[in-house]
């Protein structure tokens, strides 16, 4: 079962998050549709993720998703881990580290959990830095290994 999600509705409570493990996220199926629809929005038609019958014969025994595709799934499971005021959201800002110690394949799931190591005040918002594990369903290591930066600003999106 996923993990509550933790809301922070002020910045003090934001502030408040540092030192916090949260998680996991619900699963999410890494399809052969999401792969293809990845390859097509960044143009990498890499037969290990996109040629399912010679990828079935490569070193994976099946197609893989791209590790940037699991990359840039992070800021959807941060946002079903951590939330804020009704209709406010942190930023993605970039990441200080990342590894993909182990490739997804095609079909699986994954989740992810998030140590918030630091969250300081920046003037007009916060600065979360995250230490986060995007784990696959039954696989002891992880898909990917990042540590993110996400910037929390109290403003909602305009009507």
């Amino acid at each position: 079962m996923a993990g509550d999600r933790v809301v922070a509705p002020s910045a003090e409570d934001v502030l408040a998050l540092v030192g916090r493990a949260v998680g996991p996220s619900e699963w999410l199926v890494v399809g052969q549709d999401r792969v293809d629809a990845f390859a097509r929005s960044v143009d990498d038609w890499h037969w290990a993720h996109n040629d399912v019958e010679v990828a079935s014969r490569g070193p994976f025994g099946g197609p893989i998703g791209h590790a940037h595709l699991t990359l840039s799934l992070v800021p959807h499971l941060f946002a079903s881990l951590v939330g804020f005021a009704e209709g406010e959201d942190a930023m993605f800002y970039g990441y200080n580290r990342v590894r993909f110690p182990t490739a997804v394949p095609v079909g699986s799931a994954i989740r992810m959990r998030a140590d918030l190591v630091d969250v300081v005040d920046i003037g007009g918002g916060e600065q979360l830095t995250v230490d986060l594990t995007v784990e696959i369903d039954g696989v002891e290591r992880p898909a990917c290994v990042a540590q993110a930066l996400f910037r929390h600003y109290p403003v909602r999106a305009p009507d």
